[in-house]
C-alpha cells in the first residue's frame, strides 16, 4: 500500500464523497484523484524518475494536497518546505534534497527567479496560483489539461515517500527521510487513536508542510476517505467560522493556536458542537493552559499528541479521559510504536520521577537523515530514535516532558527543567505566556531567567513573581531575572526559539 494509492482507492470506492474543500471550491474524491493524476503524469513526462525529489514551497491550499499526492503517486519523494523560511534558507533545502522539480506559490516567484541559476538540479518549475510568469509552468494549466488517467507507476510500500526538514533551531536543518511503509503504519496508529471514520470532516489550519498536520491528520484522513477542509492563513475567527460552517469533526492545532482562538471576543457565538475531538501538540502545554482550554471549549475531548518529526511523528499520547487528571502530561503508549525514557547510557528508566530522554522505536520512525550519515548514527541507535527531549514518568507510566536536553539549566550544580518552572508561572492569572531560559552567571554558571508576556492591563515585577512562586517550587528554581516582552519568538510549529532569547539576554546577569 502507498500514499498515492489511497487517493486512487477513494476514487474507486467513494467517488462522489466530498474529498477536499478550499474556500468556495469543493472536490469529490473522483475529482481529487483526477487532479492528482494530472500532476503525476506531468511530472513523469518532464522526466521524473522513481525516487526523484520534488520540493513544495506552498501554503495550505487545495493545490498543496493535489501536489503532494501527485508527487508520491508518480514515485517521487515529496519535500514540503516551510513557507516562513527566508529565501536563502529555502534555497539550502532545495539544493540539499537534490530536488529535480519545484512547485511554489506565486508570492515566492521573485525569490525563485533570483535563485534559479543556483538551483542546478531543478529542471521543472511550477507556479501554484493564478499568476503567469515567464519560464514557469502554471499548475492551474497542469490541472486543467494534464492527463487524468492513472500514471501506472508501481510504487512499493518500502519506497521513499517524503523528506521533512527539521526546524533548524540550532544550525542547518536536517531532512528526515520516510518511506510509504512508515506513513501507512502511522495512519493506522492515528485512525485507532483518535477514532477516525469516513464521515469525519478534518480542518487543516496548521501548516501542512509540518509533520503533525501532514502525517497525523492529512494522510490518515485520506486513508479513511474523510473530507479535508483547508485554510490558507491561520486567522482565529476564520478558523472558528469554518469549523462552524463545515461542521468540522476533528481539528489539530499547536497550543499557541488554541490561545489565539480562545481570545476571539465572540468565541461563544460559534457552534462547535460537531467537533468530536480536538488534538494539540508540536509544543508543550502547561497544565493550567490545558484546564483553561477545556473550560473555554466546554469539552474534555482533547488528545495531546506528544512526539517528534524523526519518529514519524511518533511518541506518546494523552487520551481525553486523562486530560484533567493528568493535565500537562504528554501521555503514554501509542499503538505501533514503543516509547521509553533512557539514561545517558541508554538504559531504560523505570523509577518514577527520574529524568531521562524520550526514545521511540517502531515502523513509523524515519529511515535516515538524508545525506547525513553522522547525524543519523547519533540519532538512531539500536533501532531507537533519540528525541533530545527530557521527561519524567509517574507511577502509572505517564510521561511528562520537562525540557530539551540542550535547554536544561544548571545553576550552582542543580538541574532546573524549564517546564516545571513554566507550569508554576502559568498559575499566575496575569501571565499570557512564559519561557524559562538559563543565562550565564559568573558564580553559578547559569541563572534562571523568566521571559513572559502579560495579559491586557497586567503588570508584574520580579519580586512579585518570586513571592508568587515561593510556595510552589524550590528556591533554586525560582527566576532571578525577569523580562517582560510583547511577544515571544516562535517557529511555525508554535515552539519558542529559546536560543534567540538566550542570545538576546546572555549578558543580563552581569549587567
Amino acid at each position: 500500500m502507498d500514499l498515492g494509492g489511497l487517493v486512487a482507492r477513494n476514487a474507486r470506492m467513494i467517488p462522489e464523497h466530498e474529498g477536499v474543500v478550499y474556500e468556495d471550491r469543493r472536490y469529490s474524491w473522483k475529482i481529487v484523484n483526477e487532479k492528482v493524476n494530472a500532476i503525476s503524469n506531468t511530472l513523469l513526462k518532464a522526466g521524473l524518475k522513481k525516487g526523484d525529489k520534488v520540493a513544495m514551497w506552498m501554503f495550505n491550499t487545495d493545490m498543496f494536497i493535489f501536489a503532494f499526492y501527485g508527487i508520491v503517486k508518480a514515485g517521487g519523494v515529496a519535500v514540503p518546505v516551510n513557507f516562513r523560511l527566508a529565501p536563502p534558507e529555502a534555497e539550502y533545502i532545495f539544493n540539499n534534497c537534490d530536488a529535480v522539480a519545484l512547485i511554489f506559490d506565486n508570492i515566492f516567484e521573485p525569490a525563485v527567479r533570483e535563485m534559479k541559476s543556483r538551483l542546478g538540479n531543478i529542471g521543472s518549475f511550477y507556479s501554484a496560483g493564478t499568476g503567469r510568469f515567464e519560464g514557469f509552468t502554471p499548475l492551474a494549466d497542469v490541472l486543467a489539461t494534464g492527463e487524468t488517467s492513472e500514471p501506472g507507476v508501481k510504487v512499493g510500500e518500502f519506497d521513499d515517500s517524503e523528506i521533512l526538514y527539521t526546524s533548524g533551531t540550532t544550525g542547518r536543518p536536517k531532512g528526515a527521510l520516510f518511506t510509504h511503509h512508515n506513513q501507512i503504519t502511522l495512519v493506522t496508529s492515528m485512525a485507532s487513536l483518535i477514532g477516525l471514520n469516513p464521515k469525519d470532516r478534518l480542518l487543516h489550519a496548521a501548516p501542512l508542510f509540518h509533520s503533525a498536520e501532514l502525517n497525523l491528520y492529512l494522510n490518515p484522513g485520506t486513508y479513511l476517505g474523510c473530507t479535508h477542509a483547508v485554510i490558507k492563513d491561520f486567522i482565529p475567527n476564520k478558523v472558528l467560522t469554518v469549523m462552524d460552517k463545515e461542521k468540522i469533526t476533528q481539528f489539530f492545532g499547536a497550543p499557541v493556536m488554541y490561545s489565539f482562538m480562545m481570545a476571539v471576543p465572540d468565541f461563544d457565538s460559534y457552534n462547535l458542537s460537531a467537533v468530536r475531538y480536538y488534538g494539540y501538540g508540536a509544543a508543550p502545554m502547561a497544565a493550567e493552559s490545558v484546564k483553561g482550554m477545556i473550560k473555554k471549549f466546554k469539552t474534555d475531548r482533547f488528545f495531546c499528541l506528544c512526539g517528534f518529526t524523526e519518529a514519524g511523528p511518533g511518541g506518546v499520547a494523552l487520551q481525553p479521559d486523562d486530560q484533567v487528571r493528568k493535565a500537562g502530561a504528554g501521555g503514554k503508549y501509542v499503538v505501533n510504536m514503543e516509547s521509553r525514557l533512557v539514561d545517558i547510557d541508554g538504559s531504560t528508566i523505570t523509577r518514577p520521577g527520574v529524568v531521562g530522554e524520550l526514545v521511540v522505536s517502531g515502523d513509523t520512525i524515519m529511515k535516515e537523515y538524508y545525506k547525513n550519515p553522522q547525524a543519523t548514527k547519533e540519532t538512531i541507535r539500536n533501532g531507537w530514535v533519540y528525541s533530545g527531549d527530557l521527561g519524567t514518568m509517574d507511577d502509572e507510566g505517564y510521561i511528562t516532558l520537562v525540557d530539551r536536553r540542550k535547554d536544561m539549566i544548571i545553576t550552582g550544580g542543580e538541574n532546573v527543567y524549564s517546564k516545571e518552572v513554566e507550569d508554576a508561572i502559568y498559575e499566575n492569572p496575569g501571565i499570557a505566556s512564559a519561557v524559562i531560559i538559563g543565562v550565564p552567571h559568573p558564580q553559578w554558571g547559569e541563572t534562571v531567567m523568566a521571559v513572559v508576556t502579560l495579559k491586557k492591563d497586567q503588570k508584574l515585577a520580579l519580586e512579585e513573581l518570586r513571592e508568587f512562586l515561593k510556595p510552589r517550587i524550590a528556591d533554586y528554581k525560582i527566576p532571578r531575572l525577569l523580562e517582560i516582552v510583547e511577544q515571544l519568538p516562535m517557529n511555525v510549529s508554535g515552539k519558542v526559539l529559546k536560543y534567540k532569547l538566550r542570545e538576546q539576554f546572555r549578558d543580563k546577569a552581569v549587567k
